[in-house]
């Protein structure tokens, strides 16, 4: 029997069946107006109105306004509902339904009983429904995610059903709990793993079989296993395989993240499968130290990363695959090996990706332990204990997460549980994460980082607890610090943006862990003003264009590849080229102007040429970069002319028709030559033909006063960017451009199924 065949197979035999229900939900606003059709992933607030500071000048219009950080979108409920007709053959079985997670808070009920809900909807959870079904007729499930008030939140959150919904049966008598495999690896060759099931059958002994399975498919070991234990002890965790050799086992690493799947089935008396669950994971160490920093797999890497907020620019909160993978790619691109998820669990789907392109995660669950600020449904103290073991187990077999993180900003607040600067909190929290976890280790980023905030002489209390030392933007106390405490291990969790390059190469490289830059894409909320909507400090917009900056950090995280990138300060006549390179000429209409070294010797300096007085008039400009006087790099710029034409590309190169996968597509203005027209801002009309929907616009321009979610968008810096989502039948997709600047585009596209394999 081939791989395929034999893939194929076990998902017929087996007994675990997962249902999506993402597709068919109704929605209404504040329970006003008509229902409406949506599908998940869904953020109600990108579908909201801009509030704005109305009789305010934009002067007046700062950070005060209790809707800035917020994204300026009113505070509201978004109320869901879905016909559900459980299938006759599902009468008798378990039956689960599992939310991956629900903004900001939410409660669920079913036939108008409320049956659930979350206190912080980052975290994902499940309800035993089969007691409250009606099988065989028609059920309502309802959910009413509320996004709480301004203060709730530092950031724009998002609202209503932003990821996965599933209905999960199993047989009720034998069946996996929830996030049931621990999965660890040693020395890059040996595996152990357990699990948590429950067995109400009769016997004292589950019968258990186990397979890994590498990249390709082919099985690399097998085994059934018999674990006893008591017939009274009906909810079994247990210890399935230890030491598992696997010789000759690749490595999961930045550059080669190499991935095996663990498949552990259940099986009954006469060999059936009663339940059976699969995990990817990875062979790789992990090791931090006060004298290297970072070790993976043995060597030294320093973090070279972001931190941000889990939204998706146009798309809000939802979390749809395509767009994170499409942001992974791009900061991958540029040298980014690593991500923080501030200050909250991104999706699942986000760490698999993680997984897939070897990005190192800092894995984050709160921002601050209060209960303004997770939530304010219910104090923090009653609600924590359940959302440590459901971050952790869900997250604890991904490669890609190297360090746990149980909060941010938080050790002078006042408000602190137990009011002592956080030891307790953060004893209790990392307590229990210990029991889901020992093979990571656990941390919190501070800011601001002092004792005492009159000498600001010491590290704050909670930095002597944390097993690694993890400063915002304070990697100037990382020698100090460290001369006192030699046992300490630094991490720049969040580095200015602004101050990029003097905060890297600050730092002693060879000792620290590394930094993750903080906001490199656009974001919405954290506005410092009306009309901003969102944080602008970043390297590239909110609609994923690089800003010159950008090539800064590339040229930062990339030394061994030679760069050398021009931008201009505008009105100012003067240029700065970014580079990794010794020196730059730069030439100006065919005429050198000079060369200039790389000041490396000098961390305010280094990689960032300054030019003065260059007067460019709409001429060419060309820099040079050269090792010795060896050229290895260049880059020109070009006046364009003027705008004649619409150009639409396609940014993706696959689309599936599985009902949430995007395709975007970028629109620019163009001159006779083909080069984009920085200077047009004509306004663009979109529509959409097949099965597929328009769900966003962009352009990059965080001032715009425009709707995310229209058939219109105006260019800006003489682009635009059009999202669309599948439907679930293969489709030729039209969509047209119009404009009254310029002729119309149709650009035709077609979605695909892909083949169904099976997966373990």
């Amino acid at each position: 029997m081939t791989a395929v065949a034999m893939l194929t197979a076990v998902c017929v035999s087996a007994q675990r069946q997962c249902e999506s229900l993402n597709f068919g939900w109704e929605f209404r606003l504040n329970d006003e107006g008509d229902w409406r059709k949506v599908d998940v992933p869904h953020d109600f607030q990108t579908e909201q109105s801009w509030v704005g500071p109305e009789g305010k000048s934009a002067a007046q219009s700062s950070v005060r306004s209790p809707l800035a950080a917020r994204g300026f979108k009113a505070m509201a409920k978004g109320y869901y509902r879905l016909h559900y007709t459980p299938r006759e053959e599902m009468r008798g079985r378990r039956v689960i339904l599992d939310f991956e997670g629900i903004l900001y808070t939410a409660d669920v009920y079913l036939n108008h009983k409320r049956i659930g809900g979350t206190d912080y909807g980052y975290v994902g959870f499940e309800i035993d429904i089969t007691d409250h079904l009606a099988y065989g007729e028609d059920n309502l499930i309802e959910v009413v995610a509320d996004t709480r008030q301004p203060e709730n939140s530092r950031w724009y959150t998002g609202g209503g059903l932003f990821r996965n919904v599933s209905i999960i049966t199993t047989p009720r008598d034998l069946f996996f709990n929830r996030h049931p495999l621990y999965i660890t690896t040693r020395d890059n060759r040996y595996v152990s793993i357990s699990a948590e099931f429950t067995n109400y059958a009769k016997g004292r002994s589950t019968r258990v079989a186990l397979q890994i399975a590498d990249a390709e498919g082919n099985t690399v070991f097998s085994d059934t296993m018999t674990v006893r234990h008591h017939r009274v002890t009906r909810h079994q965790e247990a210890r399935i395989s230890t030491d598992i050799d696997i010789a000759g086992a690749r490595t999961w690493d930045i550059d080669t993240p190499y991935l095996y799947n663990a498949t552990v089935r259940l099986l009954r008396d006469d060999g059936t499968i009663a339940d059976e669950v699969t995990e990817a994971f990875g062979f790789r160490t992990i090791e931090f130290g006060p004298d290297f920093g970072f070790r993976l797999n043995g060597r030294k890497v320093l973090l070279k990363g972001c931190a941000g907020h889990h939204t998706l620019g146009a798309l809000g909160a939802a979390a749809y695959p395509k767009a994170i993978e499409k942001r992974i790619r791009l900061l991958k691109q540029f040298g980014v090996n690593h991500i923080r998820t501030s200050h909250n669990p991104y999706s699942r789907e986000f760490i698999r990706l993680c997984d897939k392109y070897g990005i190192l995660v800092v894995d984050e669950l709160y921002d601050r332990w209060t209960r303004q600020h997770t939530g304010g449904k219910v104090p923090f103290e009653q609600h924590w204990q359940e959302e440590v073991p459901e971050w952790v187990k869900r997250d604890r077999n991904s490669p890609s997460v190297i360090l746990w993180s149980l909060g941010n900003e938080l050790q002078q607040d006042p408000n602190m549980p137990f009011n002592d600067f956080g030891i307790t909190m953060y004893r209790l929290q990392k307590t229990l994460l210990q029991r889901y976890d020992s093979t990571r280790l656990v941390t919190v980023a501070m800011h601001p980082r002092y004792r005492n905030w009159q000498t600001d002489s010491l590290p704050p209390d909670l930095a002597l607890e944390t097993d690694i030392q993890s400063y915002n933007y304070r990697y100037m106390y990382f020698p100090g610090d460290g001369r006192r405490y030699p046992w300490m291990t630094f991490y720049q969790s969040e580095a200015s943006t602004v101050a990029m390059g003097t905060n890297f190469f600050g730092m002693d490289l060879d000792k620290v862990v590394g930094l993750a830059y903080w906001g490199p894409v656009d974001y919405l909320g954290e506005s410092e003003g009306w009309p901003a909507k969102g944080w602008s400090q970043g390297v590239f917009d909110i609609a994923l264009e690089p800003k010159p900056k950008a090539y800064l950090m590339r040229s930062l995280f990339k030394p061994d590849e030679p760069l050398v990138h021009i931008a201009v300060i505008e009105s100012k006549q003067q240029v700065v080229t970014y580079t990794n390179a010794d020196e730059v000429e730069l030439i100006l209409d065919g005429k050198s102007l000079g060369r200039q070294s790389n000041a490396k010797a000098n961390p305010r300096q280094r990689n960032r040429i300054l030019w003065e007085g260059v007067a460019l008039d709409g001429g060419r400009l060309e820099a040079i970069a050269y090792n010795g006087n060896q050229p290895v790099a260049r880059h020109r710029m070009e006046a364009a002319g003027r705008a004649v034409r619409l150009r639409v590309t396609p940014e993706d190169t696959e689309w599936e028709a599985d009902g949430t996968d995007l395709m975007h597509l970028r629109v620019e203005a163009v001159d006779s030559k083909g080069r984009r027209v920085a200077v047009a801002d004509d306004m663009l009309r979109f529509s959409v033909e097949g099965d597929a929907r328009l769900v966003a616009v962009s352009n990059g321009d965080i001032n715009s006063h425009e709707p995310d979610v229209a058939s219109h968008r105006h260019l800006w810096n003489g682009s635009a960017l059009v999202i669309l989502r599948s439907g679930r039948s293969p489709s030729k997709v039209i969509l047209k451009t119009a404009s009254d600047a310029y002729k119309p585009v149709t650009t035709v596209l077609q979605t695909s199924r892909k083949a169904a394999v099976g997966s373990f």
